[in-house]
């Protein structure tokens, strides 16, 4: 703070005990000399108090991986409204292949002196990932929202789906249905959600070393569902469950490329209960994401920590709900 203080002064021509009245809003300074201030503290690079960074301050940036996938548009509605009830302004931020890094959007939105952000779906739900820019905003101190499971270490408040129950939910279902042969296409080795995923079949199937032939790993994209389903298909497996309903639509590609019915010789479980997926072929039984709930949430979280009123360090699980449409159906045979 000393050496802060010093170089702001120096840089504007004003005494160490000006600046500190500045920064701390006090009377006594002239517009003029406050003005001078602020700029040299904007050109050193030091980020401006809360309550002295004007409408810039009512700045939130949302950071989505990509918008193709139905889930993230839904949640991008649900929390830029929010945000406007709250008074803050939305800034929506959303990576593209070969285009704009999560990390380029977390300097871009420094720069714009935001209040805070909200991050889905990005790197900080990879183990193996850089986690680099994160730590940027730690060491600012800036409110920052997880949606969805990340890794531990970044300490971040989250907002995440019960990927437990979820998969309890769609395991449940398909043994209901008589499938003995129950596989899963999941997210890439690091994805943490997946890992949860992952943990809760193997408690709820009691599977062991042999059953890791009904695992397969995917991009999040239909063509990575389509090789991978394609695998566990040839092995035998009926009814599969997978991390996203992309997946699951390239699971149900996958099926019909080998020649099989949907759901008479396989069943697939989506995961989101994304837009339109009551209008696929068949309609898709999927595991709902409480999405505005969780995105209301999210926001709550971060208005608190922009009020100074804490930081709930805890992560806090919401419940999914299984939706049952044309996509599942009794076991061949049965």
């Amino acid at each position: 703070m000393t050496k802060r203080l010093t170089e702001v002064a120096k840089k504007a021509g004003v005494s160490e005990a000006t600046v500190s009245r500045v920064l701390n809003g006090r009377d006594g300074v002239s517009e003029a000399t406050r003005t001078a201030v602020l700029t040299a503290l904007d050109v050193l690079g030091y980020e401006r108090p809360t309550k002295l960074r004007g409408e810039r301050a009512r700045l939130v940036g949302l950071v989505l991986p990509e918008l193709q996938n139905p889930i993230f548009p839904a949640l991008a509605e649900v929390v830029t409204g929010t945000l406007a009830q709250r008074g803050y302004t939305p800034a929506l931020c959303a990576r593209t292949i070969g285009g704009v890094s999560e990390m380029d959007y977390v300097e871009m939105l420094l720069d714009h002196q935001v209040s805070g952000v909200i991050f889905a779906g990005g790197s900080y739900a990879l183990a193996d990932a850089r986690h680099d820019h994160y730590r940027r905003l730690t060491d600012r101190g800036l409110p920052v929202v997880l949606v969805n499971a990340g890794v531990d270490e970044l300490g971040f408040p989250r907002v995440s789906t019960d990927d437990a129950v979820a998969v309890e939910q769609a395991y449940g279902h398909l043994r209901s249905l008589g499938h003995e042969r129950i596989g899963m296409v999941l997210g890439p080795e690091g994805h943490v959600p997946s890992r949860r995923k992952l943990d809760a079949m193997i408690q709820a199937a009691r599977w062991g070393a042999a059953d890791a032939e009904c695992v397969e790993r995917s991009s999040f994209s239909m063509e990575g569902a389509r090789v991978a389903a394609t695998k566990l298909v040839e092995r035998g497996v009926t009814g599969i469950i997978c991390a996203s309903d992309v997946l699951a639509l390239g699971t149900i590609r996958a099926a019909r490329r080998l020649g099989r019915s949907v759901p008479a010789d396989v069943s697939v479980v989506g995961f989101d209960d994304s837009a339109f997926m009551t209008c696929t072929d068949p309609p898709l039984t999927t595991v709902r994401q409480p999405i505005e709930t969780m995105g209301q949430a999210a926001v709550d979280l971060l208005v608190t920590q922009i009020e100074g009123a804490g930081v709930l360090h805890d992560e806090l699980l919401f419940e999914p709900e299984l939706v049952v449409r044309g996509s599942t159906a009794p076991a061949p045979g049965r």
